[in-house]
């Protein structure tokens, strides 16, 4: 067991075999010693979180949309760096998204729920740089959606 296997036991996080796209595009692609991981929805095999934030949803409940994004994108750099996280270098930036009624501002606390777990998890090399946005609708009406850029070590020239 890795270090990284024994923290996400200890946090009590299961990561889920990723589902195959439900669109024309890839999981992730690994270009110019980057990967690239499409954004990953608040869906877990319940069905996840799906609403507005500020509307019927509270600030916790985004957040925890947030981190079910994060143990998502965890689960999608465990199959690029070929089922090993400790070959995750560096998550590199994050790009969240946040399905949020017209007067929640709070954005960058909901995303803290997905930026925690990966520093939680991989600690330094889960530091990054984010974009938080409010937005008024997001696919299938789940309430957060995170897509990211990592450094991980031969990451191969793409995958699907």
């Amino acid at each position: 067991m890795t270090d990284i296997d024994a923290r996400l036991a200890e946090l009590g996080v299961t990561l889920p075999t990723p589902p195959n796209p439900v669109a024309n595009y890839v999981a992730a692609v690994a270009a110019g010693g980057l990967t690239y991981v499409s954004g990953q929805v608040s869906s877990d095999a319940d069905g996840g979180i799906r609403g507005t934030v500020g509307v019927d949803l509270d600030l916790t409940q985004g957040r925890d949309a947030a981190r079910l994004c994060g143990v998502n994108l965890l689960a999608q750099m465990r199959v690029a760096a070929g089922g090993d996280l400790a070959r995750v270098r560096r998550v590199v930036k994050l790009g969240g998204f946040v399905q949020c009624g017209p007067d929640f501002s709070d954005i960058p606390s909901v995303l803290n729920g997905c930026s925690d777990l990966l520093v939680d998890v991989l600690g330094d090399a889960g530091r990054h740089s984010r974009s938080a946005v409010g937005v008024y609708r997001l696919p299938l009406g789940f309430a957060v959606e995170v897509d990211a850029v990592v450094e991980i070590d031969g990451a191969a020239s793409g995958r699907s």
